[in-house]
């Protein structure tokens, strides 16, 4: 059953139209909660910028569910497909990718297993085993960064709003839920991790309310807290004969503007369109060729988003007063200008560069 520290995931308005295409929406909608504003400031400063969704004119500009709730529901779906098995619990003991496709050995409390396919696809996050078992290299970041994730719960409604405020130690946001609660994400340097995560309930409330202040009214309850290590994680290669890397096996980004998981299920969509297209022209989804296509067309969007998501860590983390300035003029100055805003938007939604079908809301056949 859902309970109340479930780790939430910040869906953005093209997220939700993927899984609406993969026929899950319907299933998943009634347990999430719409984001309706997004309000972006700047702790102790002037600048500020606002996002609604009647503005940019969908019904909400994102939506958050619990992992848990999400997780539910796919599997549910993938259990109904009669093509699909699934082999879970299972640990990966070996895999070779040869010239006819690609095989795993897998072992489970049963025994071991083989599989082949085609294609393997590595989707086995920050930490993946394949791709440190293939030895793909990655470019690594560390951001000296902690996030610490809490579920908390405000005095006050949040009315669909979720906040992003850039604090002195790092930027905290609150992501609205169901049941009233928020979803909190707070940066701190590594330095002060541990300090922060051993404080009791009451002090990690008072912490929180001073940096984030009472637009919610007080901070009532706080769940267990969980610490992450922040890093910017990069594959040197994306695809090769047999394989194709997608989400957090790819790349793994800092969570500010919640950007990560939205990537990877651009990638997921992205793949699925370039297998599908390959087996209608007769061609095979493991070929270097098919391949490269994937790699190709992803290669904009995530340059774009790390590149985006890097240099607000980097612009934040400025103390000097002339560059806070500009930041904070600079955010007053999108949030008069339509066109910025629009850009800004579209992003953040998941909509912005060549978009794959079920990102548009087309089926993939």
């Amino acid at each position: 059953q859902p309970g109340y520290d479930d780790r939430s995931l910040a869906l953005a308005q093209g997220s939700q139209r993927i899984f609406e295409g993969l026929g899950v929406w319907e299933a998943l909608a009634p347990q999430t909660c719409p984001i309706e504003t997004i309000h972006v400031s700047d702790r102790g400063r002037f600048g500020f910028t606002r996002l609604r969704h009647d503005e940019e004119g969908v019904p909400a500009l994102g939506y958050v569910v619990t992992a848990r709730v999400l997780g539910q529901v796919l599997v549910e779906r993938l259990a109904e497909l009669d093509a699909v098995d699934i082999l879970a619990p299972a640990q990966l003991r070996d895999l070779e990718l040869g010239d006819q496709g690609a095989r795993v050995r897998l072992e489970q409390a049963e025994g071991a297993r083989s599989v082949g396919a085609r294609l393997l696809v590595a989707a086995d996050g920050a930490h993946s085993t394949i791709r440190d078992r293939l030895g793909i290299e990655t470019q690594r970041r560390d951001y000296g960064q902690t996030a610490i994730v809490a579920n908390l719960t405000p005095q006050l409604p949040h009315r669909n709003v979720a906040y992003e405020r850039f604090t002195d130690t790092g930027p905290m946001a609150l992501l609205p839920m169901t049941e009233g609660r928020c979803a909190l994400v707070w940066t701190v340097p590594d330095s002060q991790a541990d300090e922060v995560v051993l404080l009791d309930d009451a002090a990690f409330l008072a912490r929180v309310q001073e940096r984030f202040g009472y637009r919610l009214g007080r901070l009532l309850k706080v769940g267990r807290r969980h610490a992450y290590p922040l890093q910017l994680v990069r594959a040197r290669e994306s695809v090769r004969p047999r394989l194709a890397l997608i989400g957090n096996a790819m790349h793994t980004l800092h969570p500010i503007a919640g950007q990560g998981f939205n990537l990877g299920l651009r990638d997921v969509a992205a793949l699925a369109e370039v297998v599908v297209d390959a087996g209608q022209a007769g061609q095979d989804c493991g070929d270097a060729a098919v391949l490269g296509r994937y790699a190709e067309w992803r290669r904009r969007d995530q340059q774009r988003v790390m590149f985006f998501t890097d240099s607000l860590v980097r612009l934040f983390a400025q103390p000097l007063a002339p560059v806070a300035l500009a930041r904070d003029a600079g955010m007053l100055a999108m949030d008069l200008c339509p066109p910025a805003k629009r850009w800004f938007g579209r992003l953040t939604m998941g909509r912005a560069g060549r978009l794959p079908r079920l990102a548009r809301g087309l089926p993939l056949t």
